[in-house]
Parts: C-alpha cells; sequence; structure tokens
C-alpha cells in the first residue's frame, strides 16, 4: 500500500502566502510525477502543479509566477509554496504520486483546504 498524505494547508488573507508539503510512503521505493491538484466548490479539479522527478515544473495557468512546485526524491516529499494568494485560490488541495514502471500507479491524497480571504 501507499499512503500519501498532505499538511500546510489552511486560511489565509488575500495576498499572503502558504506552503503545503506532502510525503508519499508505504509501498514506494520511489515516486516519479508527483504534483498538486485542487478543486474549488462546484468546479471541476484542476492542475496546480507538477514535478517530475528530474524536476521539471509544469504549472497551471491560474498558479504560474505565484506558485513554485519543489520535491526531495530522498523522501518523496513534495511541497508547494504559494504566494500572492488570491480568494480564487480557495479550495481542497489534494497531492498525487505517481509510481514508476510499466504499469504506473496513481496515488492521491485526502487533501488539504486552502480558504483565502479577502
Amino acid at each position: 500500500q501507499v499512503q500519501v498524505e498532505e499538511s500546510g494547508g489552511g486560511v489565509v488573507q488575500a495576498g499572503g502566502s502558504l506552503r503545503l508539503s506532502c510525503v508519499a510512503s508505504g509501498s514506494i521505493a520511489s515516486a516519479a510525477p508527483m504534483g498538486w491538484y485542487r478543486q474549488a466548490p462546484g468546479s471541476q479539479r484542476e492542475l496546480v502543479a507538477i514535478i517530475s522527478i528530474d524536476g521539471v515544473t509544469t504549472y497551471g495557468t491560474s498558479v504560474t509566477g505565484r506558485f513554485a512546485i519543489s520535491r526531495d526524491n530522498a523522501k518523496n516529499a513534495v511541497y508547494l509554496t504559494m504566494d500572492s494568494l488570491k480568494p480564487a485560490d480557495t479550495g481542497v488541495y489534494t497531492c498525487t504520486a505517481v509510481t514508476p514502471g510499466v504499469f504506473p500507479s496513481v496515488y492521491w491524497g485526502q487533501g488539504t483546504q486552502v480558504t483565502v480571504s479577502s
């Protein structure tokens, strides 16, 4: 079994910053891409950011220039630093990890709530 656990959500005022952390543990030797998705009430889940094991990053268009994703391969951990937060960034942020191999598996965390007040 693989467990993915997020931490670091909370309530912040617009313009503020938050840092989310995520660790993949259990029966996982290493995680290939790891990243973050978010879902606001009444909206579809959208990509926030994803990072490959080599450090190649991809960001959703709404967060480019404000958010930064990084990872620690030794810890199977990924981090999301969010700056200049806006009320539109409010949502449940969920971490994902993909195990490498011919038949990769995708694992999701439970999600952590981020609320940005105006």
